[in-house]
């Protein structure tokens, strides 16, 4: 739940890592290619790092090879350089990882807060009473797993209290994992390992400080933080940023059939994402190379004047969605 906007300037062993000078990444899955969407919160995360003076990084979310589109990684990359949103050290595949995550989920064990969990998607949304994030887990295994022949997830035993954090943009925000999810998946029973905690682990690993990303991962922070804190890890900044919506006020997704980024005019689709995200670029900025708009950016970036939501502004997105070409 948020509570009002404020603005903040302000083997393989898992390593107890001490925080490192402002680093911050974008993280996209390669289950297609880059929409206004994804520019939206590349931008934002490149601008306040890049003003920090701090490190950005890049991480491709790769954990379920089946929804990895073929060439969407090469394409992702490609764009990037494209929009002068260059990366600092190697890119980190999460499908390399494993040894990390594995470790974590040990880590875990020896707390005696995980279990193995052998109820379907389906029997949980047929019987679990319904939470503002989907199906609430009632804790069916929590004391011997119910369906013995079937393959079984692993489950994080959730405390009944708030998490609570405060966002740069969306404001004060908590949360009670007991209500509002229940009992969470760490790894699934097909063997991949869920995003909660792959993200955790990379975050930690890669010493990151300062996260910006959409706030459609906003309701998603109170579990990352809670296994932070079983885990050992420091708990980055956080900021999310507005989600991009289409004319229907949906979200842009491949689903909802957004537009890859235009590769030709990269400065112009790159001054509606400023103009989409608060910021006050000057009306011939678009026709300069790309390397001074970014200048311009960095120089000029106000997270105070990033709003919190789109969904009434929508001209800029429509705009680029409709030249959106590659």
């Amino acid at each position: 739940m948020i509570a009002g906007k404020a603005h903040d300037h302000d083997g393989h062993h898992l390593r107890h890592l001490h925080r490192k000078p402002v680093r911050g990444r974008f993280a996209p899955s390669p289950t297609g290619v880059l929409h206004f969407g994804s520019l939206l919160a590349a931008l934002g995360s490149f601008l306040d790092i890049r003003q920090k003076g701090g490190e950005w990084w890049l991480r491709i979310e790769d954990l379920d090879p089946p929804r990895t589109v073929p060439g969407a990684i090469d394409h992702i990359l490609q764009t990037l350089e494209i929009y002068g949103l260059h990366w600092d050290g190697q890119v980190v595949y999460q499908s390399q990882r494993h040894p990390l995550y594995r470790a974590a989920l040990e880590q875990l064990r020896q707390q005696d807060i995980i279990y193995p969990c052998s109820c379907s998607r389906r029997e949980i949304a047929q019987e679990a009473a319904m939470g503002a994030a989907g199906p609430i887990y009632p804790g069916y295994c929590r004391n011997g797993v119910r369906h013995t022949q079937r393959p079984t997830a692993i489950r994080v035993r959730v405390a009944d209290r708030n998490i609570q954090f405060h966002d740069a943009i969306q404001g004060h925000y908590y949360q009670n994992l007991s209500t509002a999810t229940g009992d969470f998946v760490l790894r699934r029973a097909d063997g991949l390992f869920a995003y909660q905690l792959a993200v955790v682990v990379d975050d930690a690993e890669q010493n990151i400080t300062d996260i910006m990303r959409g706030c459609d991962l906003l309701a998603s922070t109170p579990k990352q933080i809670y296994l932070q804190t079983l885990l050992g890890f420091p708990i980055p900044n956080h900021a999310h940023l507005p989600v991009a919506v289409n004319q229907d006020g949906q979200k842009l997704s491949k689903q909802t059939g957004a537009c890859p980024l235009d590769r030709r005019q990269p400065g112009f689709t790159l001054v509606s994402a400023l103009r989409a995200l608060g910021q006050n670029p000057p009306p011939d900025l678009a026709s300069e190379a790309v390397p001074v708009i970014l200048g311009w950016a960095v120089n000029h970036w106000s997270l105070a004047h990033v709003p919190r939501s789109l969904k009434d502004n929508r001209s800029h997105i429509q705009g680029n969605e409709s030249t959106g070409t590659d």
